[in-house]
C-alpha cells in the first residue's frame, strides 16, 4: 500500500549526528554514535539490527524517555524544525502521545493492569484535550473499531490480560493513533506474535499511516519485516551505523559485510537440507488420545458449567534421536501440550515413556521420570532464579535429585557449561550478566544436567536475533547428535521448524490436523490450515510479499468454551501417504 511519490516532500523528523552515552559508576559508554536519518510523511523508515546495537535506546531519545544514567553528549532530533533535545520535560509531554506516539514491544508491561481498556483510551483522550465525557467514550470506541478489534463494547470493558497478545497490540496501536500523530515509533511491534497476527498487525499499520499520512518509524531485528514494510532502511551494529539504503538496494546489493551476514542467518523457508528420516527409530514418547481441559468460573448460581477445551485428542508417537516439530498459532494448545507432558497440568488419556505410563504420577514416581523428561521454556530470563548463581541454577536438578556431592556438582556445572560453549567461569555469575542467547545456553545445560532421553523445547528461539537463534539451533543439533536426544520442538517459526525437525505436526484449535515429514507438512501441504500458515510466513526478499488482504480474510475460529463434560467428536484422518496424515474435518 505505497503512498504518492510526493508524500516524501514533507520532512517531519531529522535526526543529526546524534550520539549517545550511558554511565555506570565512574564508567561511561557509548551507545549510540553518530546516528543520522529523515524521516517524511507517509514513509516507513525502518532501524534493523540485533540487540545491543542502540536502535531501541534511539527511539526512546526521540521520545525523551531515556533512563536516567543516559546522556546526549552531541547531536540534534528535530521536529518540525525544533530540537527535542532542547525542551523540557513539560514541553516534551505535550508533544508525545499527540505529535509523536510509540508502540512498545511487550503490550502487557506497557499498559496498566488495573485499568480497563476503556478507561486507559479515556484517559489518554482527556490528557490531550481531545473530547470529554460521552465524546471521549464515543472517539475510544471510534478509534478501536479503526483497529479492527472484534465486539468493541465488549473491549472496552476488559482488562489487558483477558486479551490475546494480538489483540492487546491492536489495543497499543488505537492507543498511539487516538491523537493521529505525525510520528509513529513502532519497537519492535510483531516480534512476539504468531506470523497471521503479525500480518494482519502489519496490514493494520499500513492502512493507518495511508489514512492519516504518518510518518513510521520501525524498530525491528526481523528482516522480513523490513522486505515487508520499509521505504528506507537504517541497518546499526554495536551503536554505529553500518549502512543506509532504500529498502530494494539493501537486499539487491548490501554494501556492509555486517548487513550481508545478517541477511545470510535468516532461516528462510525452503533453504534447509532435508534430514534424515528416523522412522525405524525406537519409540521414546507415545502421546495416545491426549485431553486438557480448563474449567471456567461461573459468573452466577445459574449459569451452566463450561471449560476450554485447550487439547483434544491428540496423540503422536516420538523416536529416539528424533525432533518432531509442534507447530500452529498461539492458543492452539501447542505449550500447553508440552507441559501436560510434563505432568505441569491435570490431563486425561495415555503418555507414556520407555514404556511408563506417566499419566497420574505424583510423588517419588513423578519425581524419578522427571530426570527422563526436561523443558526450555521460551523466556530463559523469567526460567532462571534471579538471586542464585549460574552455577548453583545448573546444579540444582542434581542436588534435588542427590545425585553427586558438592566437588562432583562443581566438576558437572563445569562440563555442561563447556558443552554449551560457555567458560567455565560462567558459573560464578548471575543470569543478569549474560546476553539473551547465552541465557537460553544455561537453560539448554539445566535441562542436560540429568541427561534426559526427552527434551520438551517450547519456543526457545523465538526471542532472540537471527544470528545468535542460528547459533542455539546448532547448539541443540550438535547436542543431540552426540547425546541421542529427543526433541519435541514448539514454534511458530515453520523457517526454524524446517532446520531443526525430522517430522512436523500442525496444530490447530486443539487438535492435531496434519502430521508427517517435513518434506511433506512444509513443501506439499494438504490441510487447509497448513496452507493458510504457510503462506504468512514473511521473506527476507523484496520481491516476495505477503498477500495481506487474503491472510485478513479468515474464517471464525471455532469457540473452544463448551458445557462441561461436552466430548467433542474424535477427528479423523484420511488414508496416510507415507507417513502423512491429514484431518478430514476439525472440531
Amino acid at each position: 500500500m505505497s503512498l504518492p511519490d510526493n508524500s516524501r516532500a514533507s520532512r517531519v523528523l531529522s535526526v543529526e549526528r546524534l550520539s549517545i552515552d550511558i554511565s555506570h559508576e565512574h564508567e561511561t559508554q557509548r551507545v549510540v554514535d553518530d546516528l543520522s536519518f529523515q524521516l517524511h510523511a507517509g514513509q516507513t523508515l525502518c532501524i534493523a539490527g540485533e540487540s545491543g546495537s542502540g536502535k531501541s535506546l534511539s527511539s526512546l531519545a526521540i521520545m525523551g524517555l531515556l533512563p536516567k544514567v543516559a546522556r546526549l553528549p552531541s547531536g540534534a532530533i528535530l521536529y518540525q524544525d525544533r530540537d527535542l533535545t532542547e525542551l523540557s520535560d513539560r514541553q516534551m509531554s505535550r508533544l508525545r502521545g499527540r505529535d509523536i506516539a510509540m508502540i512498545f514491544q511487550e503490550p502487557m508491561t506497557s499498559l496498566n493492569p488495573l485499568m480497563s481498556v476503556g478507561q486507559q483510551l479515556e484517559e489518554t483522550i482527556r490528557r490531550h484535550k481531545l473530547d470529554e465525557g460521552s465524546g471521549a467514550k464515543r472517539r475510544a470506541w471510534e478509534i478501536l473499531d479503526a483497529v479492527r478489534v472484534p465486539h468493541v463494547e465488549k473491549r472496552l470493558k476488559q482488562y489487558p490480560h483477558e486479551l490475546s497478545g494480538g489483540m492487546r497490540q491492536r489495543v497499543m496501536i488505537a492507543m498511539a493513533m487516538v491523537c493521529r500523530p505525525k510520528v509513529l515509533i513502532a519497537d519492535e511491534p510483531t516480534t512476539a506474535l504468531d506470523v497471521t497476527i503479525q500480518a494482519q498487525i502489519l496490514e493494520l499499520m499500513r492502512e493507518l499511516q495511508q489514512a492519516f499520512d504518518t510518518a513510521l518509524l520501525m524498530i525491528t531485528h526481523d528482516m522480513g519485516v523490513v522486505a515487508e514494510m520499509a521505504d528506507d532502511v537504517v541497518v546499526m551494529n554495536q551503536g554505529v551505523v553500518e549502512e543506509q539504503a532504500s529498502a530494494r538496494e539493501l537486499f539487491l546489493q548490501p554494501k556492509s559485510p555486517y548487513t550481508r551476514k545478517l541477511l545470510a542467518a535468516v532461516p528462510r523457508l525452503g533453504a534447509a537440507v532435508t534430514l534424515p528420516s528416523r522412522a525405524q527409530a525406537a519409540r521414546v514418547l507415545e502421546v495416545s488420545d491426549l485431553r486438557v481441559r480448563f474449567p471456567i468460573r461461573r459468573q452466577s448460581p445459574f449459569a451452566p458449567a463450561t471449560e476450554v477445551c485447550a487439547v483434544e485428542g491428540v496423540s503422536f508417537e516420538l523416536g529416539a534421536g528424533e525432533t518432531l516439530g509442534l507447530v500452529g498459532e498461539s492458543g492452539c494448545g501447542k505449550s500447553t501440550t508440552g507441559k501436560a507432558l510434563m505432568n505441569m497440568l491435570t490431563y486425561s488419556g495415555s503418555v507414556k515413556l520407555d514404556g511408563r505410563e506417566l499419566s497420574g504420577l505424583q510423588g517419588k514416581a513423578l519425581k524419578a521420570v522427571r530426570r527422563d523428561i526436561q523443558m526450555i521454556f521460551q523466556d530463559p530470563f523469567s526460567a532462571l532464579n534471579p538471586r542464585k548463581t549460574v552455577g548453583e541454577l545448573i546444579a540444582e536438578p542434581l542436588l534435588v535429585h542427590g545425585l553427586a556431592n558438592a566437588a562432583q556438582r562443581r566438576q558437572r556445572v563445569e562440563e555442561l557449561l563447556l558443552q554449551v560453549d560457555l567458560p567455565a567461569a560462567a558459573a560464578l555469575r548471575y543470569p543478569h550478566q549474560f546476553s539473551g542467547g547465552q541465557r537460553q545456553r544455561i537453560c539448554i545445560a539445566r535441562a542436560l544436567a540429568l541427561e534426559p532421553r526427552v527434551i520438551i523445547a517450547d519456543e526457545p528461539v523465538s526471542a532472540l536475533d537471527v544470528s545468535v537463534q542460528a547459533q542455539v539451533l546448532e547448539l541443540m543439533k550438535s547436542l543431540q547428535d552426540r547425546m541421542g536426544l529427543s526433541y519435541l520442538f514448539i514454534s511458530h517459526d515453520m523457517a526454524v521448524v524446517e532446520q531443526v525437525c525430522h517430522r512436523v505436526a500442525v496444530m490447530y484449535c486443539g487438535q492435531i490436523v496434519e502430521i508427517g515429514s517435513c518434506q511433506q507438512v512444509l513443501h506439499n501441504p494438504q490441510h487447509a490450515y497448513t496452507q493458510r500458515l504457510l503462506s504468512a510466513v514473511p521473506m527476507p526478499d523484496i520481491d516476495h510479499k505477503r498477500d495481506f488482504k487474503a491472510l485478513l480474510q479468515v474464517d471464525e475460529v471455532p469457540d473452544p468454551i463448551k458445557p462441561r463434560g461436552h466430548r467433542l467428536p474424535d477427528i479423523h484422518y484420511a488414508e496416510p501417504q507415507a507417513g502423512h496424515f491429514v484431518a478430514l474435518s476439525s472440531a
